[in-house]
């Protein structure tokens, strides 16, 4: 493999070379060279774009796919071409199987399966024993069979000694709990955000406190575990912005995140009853929307992520109270963030890019010379349109098909593979 990123524009903020625009030279997986020259003496394919960027290579922190046991939603393999064709080069991949990632021949099941493609697949761990909320799992085993952190997914834990439990153990451990917040008896039955909206389309809501009332809870047993490591994988409302900003002044180890999703839509959208607009937390009102955005410019949200969660045609084409919540997100989480804070280009591939590195614990990584190539590339300023000719994915539930978005992947350079979008400008040289 020998590459050349053509006067890209780089976003790193540990590089020396951090928004200037260089030629990156990668052979065999390694930056070479970065300047501002060609080599005449070598053939190279030469990648070019109007606003070339690159930056470290971006980490999704919850998305799902469907294998084993829902592979008609998605397999190991087509999730991960979805991951890379949205510019990811690893993703944190949560329990929505059967049987659960419960046990650590789950974990090493899931790792070897992807074990030659490009993207990273990270296992998440269950908190609980297949993942049912009552005993804990065996998480040290699932730690030292790779597992990256530790989550029930969406099914909150409502016992709340058995969630004290898991802090300690994972306090004891060093790991990470990955914890959704969601009142269950407060949720039970919901179908959208309670609020004007769901009063109108006579549905039965899901108020904000469910999710504030569970956060809360979690807060409170943090300060009697002060060390224990906590992240909160989508906030959906301004008072949960509140209540983690305040923790995070307390000095507790919290860090929380939020699907691109909710940066762009708000409750309004389902007033068509579309299925693709059920997610969980559900879409809130305009107010909060603005609050999430605010909280992504003073990094207050630490992460974005695309909660990538594929339902087949049986799950998502139903009448609204029947139908299951998801969105498949992948290919397009960038382009939405992109489209709403396309002026915050810097604070997007912090979310993307280095806060997930941090929280999870994993290596920085630096483009500079002699460095191994783990690269996201792309192209903020063109139009990108998600149809279903490029969805990768197996699923199409989502409401972002032939919506023109701003911000184009342009491919990913991982593992000494590079996976390129088709239409990206490519030609070879030989000078």
């Amino acid at each position: 493999m020998k590459l050349i990123l053509h006067k890209a524009k780089i976003y790193d903020k540990n590089s020396p070379y951090h928004l200037k625009k260089k030629n990156i030279i990668i052979e065999n997986g390694k930056i070479i060279t970065i300047s501002d020259t060609i080599p005449d003496d070598k053939k190279y394919t030469i990648i070019e774009s109007p606003n070339l960027s690159v930056s470290p290579g971006w980490i999704d922190m919850q998305c799902v796919f469907g294998e084993p046991g829902y592979e008609q939603k998605e397999t190991v393999e087509s999730g991960l071409k979805s991951a890379a064709a949205g510019g990811f080069t690893a993703v944190a991949v949560h329990s929505s199987t059967n049987p659960p990632l419960h046990n650590r021949p789950m974990i090493e099941f899931l790792i070897q399966q992807s074990q030659n493609n490009i993207v990273r697949l990270l296992p998440v761990g269950t908190i609980t024993h297949q993942q049912k909320g009552e005993d804990l799992a065996e998480m040290y085993d699932m730690k030292l069979g790779g597992a990256i952190a530790f989550s029930d997914y969406k099914k909150s834990i409502k016992n709340t000694h058995l969630l004290m439990r898991a802090m300690l153990y994972a306090q004891n451990i060093n790991d990470l709990l990955i914890l959704h917040c969601n009142d269950y008896y407060l949720s039970q039955n919901g179908q959208m955000n309670e609020s004007e909206m769901s009063a109108y389309l006579g549905m039965k809501g899901i108020p904000y406190i469910a999710e504030t009332i569970a956060l809360q809870t979690i807060i409170e047993l943090m300060e009697y575990y002060p060390n224990v490591r906590v992240h909160i994988p989508i906030i959906s409302c301004k008072r949960s912005v509140d209540l983690i900003k305040q923790a995070k002044n307390k000095g507790l180890h919290i860090t929380c995140g939020t699907a691109t999703t909710y940066l762009y839509f708000n409750d309004t959208v389902l007033k068509d009853f579309d299925t693709n607009f059920k997610l969980m937390p559900p879409l809130r009102t305009e107010e909060d929307r603005k609050a999430l955005i605010k909280a992504v410019l003073n990094r207050t949200i630490d992460v974005l992520v695309s909660d990538h969660q594929p339902q087949d045609e049986e799950s998502k084409n139903l009448e609204f109270d029947l139908a299951d919540f998801g969105i498949i997100n992948l290919q397009t989480a960038f382009a939405v963030a992109n489209t709403i804070l396309s002026n915050e280009l810097e604070t997007l591939i912090d979310a993307f890019a280095n806060k997930p590195r941090e929280i999870l614990q994993l290596p920085q990584t630096s483009i500079q010379e002699n460095q191994v190539a783990e690269l996201t590339i792309f192209d903020p300023q063109e139009n990108f349109v998600f149809t279903s000719d490029n969805n990768l994915s197996l699923s199409h539930n989502s409401p972002l098909f032939n919506i023109t978005l701003k911000g184009k992947v342009i491919g990913i350079v991982n593992k000494e593979k590079t996976f390129f979008n088709k239409n990206t400008q490519k030609t070879s040289n030989l000078a």
